[in-house]
This record gives C-alpha cells, sequence and structure tokens, in this order.
C-alpha cells in the first residue's frame, strides 16, 4: 500500500499541473495545442481520481478516473482535432474584451479571491487545512478560468474548449468537496459529447442554408451522400 504522506504529495503535484494547464489554455493561441493540453488537463484530473482512491477506496473514484481517460482523454480530444484538422483553422488570434495575458492575470486574481473566501467561511474547521480544501479552491478556480476562455475568444471551437475546461472545474470540486455520483459524472460527459457535435454544427454552418451546409460538409469530408464512397 502506498504511504499517506507519498500520497498527498502526488496530489499536491498534480495540482499544480492543473493550474498549469489551465493557465496555458488561456494564453494559447494555437488550436492543435488547446486540444492536446486539455486532454493532459483530463488525465491530470484522472491521476486525482486515482490518488483519492487510494486514500479513500471509494469505487466511484476508480469509476471516474476511468470514464475520465476514456471520454475527456481520447473520445472527445480526437474527435475536435479531427474537425479542427479538416476545417483547417490553426490559430484563434482575435479576442472579445481582453487579450489572454490580461484573462490569465484576472483569473490569478479571482483564484486569490477564491481562496481568501473560502478560509474565512472555514475558519476554525479541520477542512480548512487539509487537501480537500485545496482542490475546492482549485475546482472553483479552474470554472472561473474556462469561463474566462469562453468570454475572451471568438471562435465556437475554442469556446467550447473553455466550457469543457469549466466542467473539468465541476469535476475536481465534486471530486474534494461532494460524493459526486458516477451516473451524474456519465451523463454530463454524454452533455459534453452533444456539445461538441453541436460545435461542429455551428463552426461549419452557422451562416449557411441547408444547401450550403451539405456543401461545407461535402468540402470538408465531414459527411458523404448515398453512393459518394472514397
Amino acid at each position: 500500500m502506498i504511504d499517506t504522506a507519498i500520497l498527498q504529495g502526488i496530489v499536491k503535484i498534480l495540482f499544480v499541473c492543473v493550474i498549469i494547464t489551465a493557465a496555458y489554455i488561456i494564453t494559447t493561441r494555437n488550436l492543435l495545442s488547446l486540444v492536446s493540453v486539455y486532454a493532459l488537463q483530463s488525465l491530470t484530473l484522472a491521476f486525482l481520481a486515482l490518488a483519492l482512491w487510494f486514500l479513500e477506496s471509494d469505487p466511484v473514484l476508480l469509476a471516474i478516473a476511468g470514464i475520465t481517460v476514456v471520454s475527456k482523454v481520447l473520445l472527445i480530444p480526437y474527435f475536435i482535432a479531427t474537425v479542427q484538422e479538416r476545417i483547417r483553422i490553426k490559430r484563434d488570434i482575435e479576442f472579445h474584451f481582453i487579450s489572454p495575458t490580461s484573462s490569465l492575470i484576472v483569473s490569478m486574481a479571482l483564484m486569490l479571491v477564491v481562496y481568501i473566501a473560502l478560509t474565512r467561511i472555514l475558519r476554525g474547521t479541520p477542512a480548512r487545512d487539509n487537501l480537500f480544501f485545496f482542490g475546492a479552491v482549485l475546482g472553483i478556480s479552474l470554472m472561473l478560468m474556462g469561463m474566462m476562455v469562453m468570454l475572451s475568444r471568438k471562435r465556437a471551437i475554442t469556446k467550447v474548449l473553455g466550457f469543457l475546461s469549466m466542467e473539468n472545474g465541476v469535476l475536481l470540486f465534486g471530486m474534494f468537496v461532494t460524493e459526486l455520483p458516477f451516473i451524474i459524472e456519465f451523463l454530463i460527459i454524454i452533455d459534453l459529447i452533444i456539445l461538441v457535435l453541436l460545435t461542429t454544427i455551428l463552426t461549419i454552418g452557422i451562416d449557411s442554408t441547408l444547401e450550403d451546409y451539405q456543401k461545407r460538409l461535402h468540402r470538408f469530408h465531414l459527411w458523404e451522400g448515398p453512393g459518394e464512397g472514397p
């Protein structure tokens, strides 16, 4: 059995990795890198769930780690990367309201505010000094950082990556603060897959008639009609 102190050290390292990936998602303009970093962030959350499973022996955490790897590390990033490659949009250089650097500064300030607020709320309680307190702070902060991506970017495909990062924050908060039933996480994953499919439609055909949209699908090789095999 792994020593508890070692597991807690691993969890702290994974916390740092989550912060780094969130900061990179906010600042980078390369869409392929965004997809890769989102997959890395999701993999980090899977490792966190696995570490918590070793600490608590809760089978729900093991199930969450498994479904996170399958859906958020493999399935969703592969689908988004495939769409991004076919529509040939490699960079998102247009921004709403604030630049990526300003978004990062604001996000760090919000993280500090969340830390101070939870410190006052949990003052004098045992939860104030353990990993679950920092998991709660980081979960809320990750949700806010994903929101910053949604607010600051213009491309639909980038906005959905911000939303996916927000959902990772919800998952992180749930793992450390509440008992997140496996069925809830499973339903969230289904919603995310539907969201990715809708993003594909919006990215390719938001300004099209049905006929124009079908032509765009053919051009991007995302749809082949009957008898139109390769």
